[in-house]
């Protein structure tokens, strides 16, 4: 398989990490009206019958013989899938849609020591330093918005956390696999895989159902319907044509920009305050981000 320009992979992956902050406020609005459980069987099934479309019409279809071995990998990745959906949007019950997005910043980290140590894409000497500032910029803007995190933070913490978790063994995972497959194929099937093992899950967590439909309110669909559109088979999908492009960790190092853009649609559109600490957050993150870029980019030569 032929792997995306680099610029065009870096687009990609800042139009994800964009996207998905946009999807912790949208996240945290569906909560007003669906459960945890809810919420995410129908943004998965909304989001596969648009990557089920895309993929037929571009691929015509075509599904080559899958051997036993990427059978299994890629029902390890829809755990992936599955454990990042559902987790944070658990999480989201407990903490601000602020917190979550800071705690979310941590996926370079996470990713890149992850990647570092299974798949050795690129030296650990070469991405700690802005790992660790960018890092310091999510724990600033953390420590902030624990101010307004709700009434079990550190349950919600935790459970979003292995959210990022989730979502960093996917990208390390993912690559591989693309290498035999398209992104779009690894895409559909792992949320398809995602999705029919929490189905069942609906019979433990409901709220929509109780209330009846109708307790759905406008706004609370239009979050839906951006989390199945935007925040699923847009932004995963350019996700993994990013990851492809540009690997795991400098792609991880870029969903720092996730935070940055859940804290100013946060403010943007919930009205939520952004004072100095969050600023210097934001600044402490990007550069972090710069700084592992030019980092990578230097021992690829």
């Amino acid at each position: 398989m032929s792997h995306p320009s680099t610029t065009v992979a870096y687009g990609s992956v800042v139009l994800a990490a964009v996207l998905w902050g946009g999807s912790i406020v949208a996240q945290k609005m569906a909560l007003g009206s669906f459960s945890a459980v809810e919420a995410s069987v129908l943004r998965d099934i909304g989001g596969l019958a648009i990557l089920l479309a895309t993929w037929w019409s571009k691929e015509g279809g075509a599904l080559n013989i899958i051997s036993r071995a990427d059978l299994g990998l890629l029902g390890l990745l829809g755990l992936g899938v599955l454990g990042n959906h559902l987790l944070i949007l658990m999480g989201l019950n407990y903490v601000s849609g602020a917190v979550g997005g800071v705690i979310i910043g941590s996926s370079p980290v996470v990713t890149s020591v992850l990647s570092a140590m299974l798949i050795r894409d690129v030296p650990l000497r070469a991405v700690w330093v802005g790992a660790l500032l960018s890092f310091a910029g999510v724990g600033l803007v953390s420590v902030a918005g624990f101010q307004a995190a709700g009434e079990q933070p550190l349950l919600g913490s935790i459970l979003v956390f292995l959210g990022v978790v989730s979502w960093a063994l996917y990208s390390i995972g993912s690559r591989t696999i693309m290498e035999r497959m398209s992104a779009l194929t690894v895409n559909w099937t792992t949320l398809m895989v995602a999705t029919v093992l929490q189905i069942p899950l609906l019979w433990t967590d409901q709220k929509m159902m109780q209330a009846g439909v109708e307790s759905v309110t406008t706004s609370d669909w239009l979050a839906l319907g951006y989390l199945v559109v935007f925040a699923t088979a847009v932004a995963q999908q350019a996700w993994l044509f990013g990851v492809k492009g540009i690997g795991p960790s400098r792609a991880s190092v870029l969903g720092n920009l996730t935070p940055v853009a859940a804290i100013g649609l946060s403010a943007l559109i919930l009205g939520e305050a952004v004072g100095l600490t969050e600023v210097i957050g934001i600044c402490l993150i990007l550069a972090g981000v710069w700084g592992v870029n030019r980092r990578t980019a230097e021992s690829s030569i």
